[in-house]
């Protein structure tokens, strides 16, 4: 489980361009607006679930997340969810951690050592959904940012092997 921003102004990267074409030109946006998403990848089958989060992250949108996390888990009494999780200040709560203790041994957050959210899988996927859908892009309006992403994110709303290999630990 992790949150990211996608911003309006893009990246750019470097490109091939054949020798006999002129170079292309790439418009950048000069804002910084960005849309931010909650995302979290079953190991299983690779089924990604997010959800956008308009204002800010706080204690309250990740409790919301998690419930969602919870929901979308099923209450099976022989599968344990274990979700791995950055050592964000809202991911440790106290509004949330009632009901955290509540949902143990099924449904656990596991802490990544602080100072290494690299360590966390779904940063791939960040990289991929920037690579595949932000790169060399320009978008005029933030709502097309969140129409390009969210449109990814619908591909692997029911399972990817793609995503299951890129997150695979070991």
């Amino acid at each position: 489980m992790d949150e990211v921003h996608f911003q309006q102004h893009g990246s750019r990267c470097r490109l091939w361009v054949p020798p006999e074409c002129k170079d292309p030109v790439v418009l950048h946006h000069p804002t910084r607006k960005s849309v931010g998403y909650f995302g979290a990848v079953r190991l299983r089958d690779g089924k990604f679930v997010t959800q956008r989060e308009p204002a800010r992250f706080d204690a309250q949108t990740t409790w919301a997340f998690l419930r969602r996390l919870r929901a979308a888990s099923g209450r099976r009494a022989d599968r344990r969810v274990v979700l791995v999780a950055d050592n964000a200040k809202y991911h440790h709560a106290t509004l949330h951690a009632v009901w955290r203790e509540l949902q143990e041994p099924a449904f656990t957050l596991a802490f990544l050592p602080p100072y290494s959210p690299e360590l966390n899988p779904i940063e791939r996927v960040w990289k991929l959904v920037r690579r595949l859908c932000l790169h060399n892009r320009y978008f005029p309006d933030l709502a097309l940012v969140s129409t390009t992403v969210e449109t990814q994110f619908a591909q692997w709303a029911h399972g990817s092997p793609l995503l299951v290999k890129l997150c695979a630990v070991g």
